[in-house]
């Protein structure tokens, strides 16, 4: 497996450096599916894996997550890489989400990034809604989206209601979608359709922002 997977159309608009999540690598379904679909619609997509990550394809064994510091670390680095010829935008599904938040402010007061998008964030650990990961939200500058499924078990639309999230934060709902936007089969929905339109409502956000 390559350092980076790189998704890259013919005159991309915007970049967007896109991490994993806790337990799944940056080649899992989700990430392919949306990283192709954000470059079909403009957006080159470069995606990384965290130390632990790209360990577990060595070392054979499911190895936990790194520090928050070593994670921070890691994003930090790879934020500095970027050659800044595009626009951009730093996130990640979960827990990649989270990473980047909690660097957005300093490398958007830096110059570095244009803004944030988080697919599907968490905003507290599965089954503890009182232990929450909101207090760098409250007061965020950067812009940033975050894309979230109505019924997510690590904050979901009635959760995130009572937050008091800062005015730089849009939240795009997805009905009745979990942490990987998969809808019940009683909605009527389905998940390619939610997937869908988190691949849309995230380039626009992107596009919009850069003054396209």
């Amino acid at each position: 497996m390559p350092e980076y997977l790189i998704n890259r159309p013919e005159a991309p608009g915007a970049r967007f450096l896109f991490a994993h999540g806790a337990g799944t690598p940056m080649d899992s379904r989700f990430m392919q599916v949306l990283a192709q679909g954000l470059c079909a619609l403009g957006i080159e997509v470069i995606r990384f894996e965290f130390p632990y990550m790209a360990q577990r394809r060595t070392g054979g064994s499911r190895r936990p997550p790194n520090t928050m510091p070593q994670l921070r670390d890691c994003f930090r680095a790879q934020i500095a890489r970027q050659p800044g010829d595009l626009p951009l935008y730093i996130g990640g599904k979960s827990m990649g989400g989270r990473v980047a938040s909690l660097l957005a402010d300093e490398s958007f007061e830096q110059g570095l990034i244009a803004g944030l998008v988080c697919l599907g964030y968490p905003f507290h650990p599965r089954g503890k809604p009182g232990k929450l990961r909101t207090e760098h939200l409250v007061g965020i500058a950067c812009p940033m989206l975050i894309v979230q499924g109505g019924r997510d078990p690590l904050g979901s639309r009635a959760e995130v209601a009572c937050y008091g999230l800062a005015q730089a934060i849009e939240i795009a709902w997805l009905k009745d979608g979990d942490h990987d936007f998969k809808p019940r089969r009683a909605s009527g929905l389905t998940q390619a359709r939610h997937w869908q339109s988190a691949l849309e409502v995230v380039a626009q956000f992107m596009l919009r922002l850069r003054g396209t």
